[in-house]
């Protein structure tokens, strides 16, 4: 018999087509899936024999979080890129930080991140591509969690890092590799998709290419699309038309692109997307500190799907998801003096069933349905920072925080009980990322500035 387990006395929020809400419900689950979901009364009755009977009581359920967009190799980069133009940003920081990354420290970073996401509730993230991605999936692997893998792809442009330096047929055959060794892996956890930097450094020839590889392989693509102004003038001055509509020339927008960023965009490139049911990861830190405010409340109204992703450490800081749903519910009110735009319920989905969706994964996860994969989280909400819950909701959305996440369950499997990180040794993982974080900035000779003036060196 698979083992089951019973979480019943919770307020579970199943995000299913119905927005089904149960004040005192029950989670029925049969190995890696859900069994069935009702009231708490009816299911202890139903669900006799060798079940394993957890109460909640006071706690809620909900789908795990999905995190769209995640440089997982940038974890160890925390604190590279604050207050710094993009070029800087980009050229003295970051390129050098990942250019001089061995695999082995990719797996830390992976597992710091994965940390962090675990911690923050998230049970899937989507990772737009480090160069290792063997060390990624070494680390999904022992997380436990659920991942989406590409290599950061390029075969063009300026300033790129010597050992970054390869053709077209190279970019993609080293990716062809990737998802042949890796996707369907850890028990189905880990797929791996195709990945595109951005316009600078990418050739129109390896778009097409890698959008034909995608489709023929039935996976996505995961590109920074609009990210800033310069990108889309340099889109104009080279390709002759700005970003999005190029990439509409030459037939790239799709249902497995996911496109993130998306700040530099027109209302008839919004348009193209809802059209293409394209798929947007909206990165609200990282968009606030350089890129802009993108459109995210006229995307919905479009139909676009729009999710929520956090970026990576040196853009973002903060790797937490519920942080990242926090400023979506406000930045855009601010934008439009409207309080009424981007309603909790909106982004809680964005985050949930929607986050499945960008991820071509809706069949398995984003929801708590009989059928479904048991990807879960329970909340705590009972902190003084997340209480009273007259709207339970709403406070999932704009009082939660990452010390509310108490348990996380991934396939079936308790992979955070009771804030304790099953999976991994947390402490270790944590000594060695710090004296790994400082290696690589010494490799790469990154030295960042006094802020005071330091008197005990």
């Amino acid at each position: 018999m698979d083992n089951q387990k019973l979480l019943f006395n919770a307020g579970v929020v199943t995000m299913d087509p119905q927005r089904r809400q149960y004040n005192s419900g029950a989670v029925w689950i049969a190995g890696d899936r859900i069994k069935k979901i009702g009231n708490s009364t009816e299911l202890l009755e139903e669900a006799s024999g060798d079940v394993e009977r957890i109460d909640l009581r006071g706690r809620w359920i909900l789908p795990g979080l999905i995190n769209t967009h995640v440089h997982t190799s940038q974890q160890l980069g925390r604190g590279l890129g604050d207050d710094v133009n993009l070029l800087t940003w980009l050229h003295q920081r970051i390129w050098p930080y990942e250019s001089n990354m061995t695999e082995e420290d990719s797996y830390i970073s992976t597992l710091l991140c994965g940390i962090e996401q675990i911690r923050s509730g998230v049970t899937c993230f989507a990772e737009p591509g480090g160069q290792f991605v063997d060390g990624m999936g070494r680390a999904v692997t022992e997380l436990g969690i659920r991942g989406i893998l590409a290599r950061s792809t390029m075969d063009s442009g300026e300033g790129l890092p010597s050992r970054w330096h390869e053709d077209t047929d190279e970019a993609l055959s080293i990716q062809e590799e990737h998802l042949k060794q890796w996707h369907g892996k850890a028990k189905g956890r880990i797929r791996v998709w195709f990945g595109l930097r951005t316009i600078f450094n990418n050739t129109d020839e390896l778009i097409v290419r890698t959008k034909a590889l995608a489709d023929r392989h039935g996976v996505g693509v995961h590109m920074h699309v609009a990210e800033v102004k310069e990108e889309v003038e340099f889109a104009q001055a080279t390709r002759g038309a700005t970003t999005v509509t190029h990439l509409h020339r030459l037939g790239v927008l799709d249902k497995n692109l996911l496109a993130v960023h998306t700040v530099w965009l027109t209302d008839e490139e919004i348009g193209m997307f809802a059209e293409k049911d394209v798929k947007v990861s909206h990165n609200p830190a990282a968009a606030m500190r350089v890129l802009g405010f993108a459109k995210i409340p006229e995307m919905l109204k479009a139909g676009v799907c729009v999710t929520i992703g956090t970026d990576g450490a040196p853009s973002n800081n903060r790797m937490t998801l519920i942080d990242e749903m926090y400023l979506t519910s406000l930045i855009h009110k601010g934008r439009l003096l409207d309080p009424t735009v981007m309603p909790a319920e909106q982004i809680l989905a964005m985050v949930t069933c929607d986050g499945a969706r960008a991820l071509l994964w809706e069949n398995e996860i984003g929801s708590l349905e009989a059928g479904k994969k048991a990807d879960l989280i329970v909340i705590n909400p009972n902190t003084a920072t997340m209480l009273p819950m007259h709207d339970p909701i709403a406070n999932m959305v704009t009082s939660m925080r990452s010390h509310n996440v108490e348990s996380v369950m991934v396939d079936g499997h308790w992979i955070m009980w009771k804030q304790h990180i099953l999976t991994v040794n947390e402490q270790e993982v944590l000594e060695e990322a710090k004296w790994r974080a400082a290696d690589i900035a010494r490799r790469a000779g990154i030295r960042l500035p006094n802020r005071f003036n330091v008197v005990d060196e």
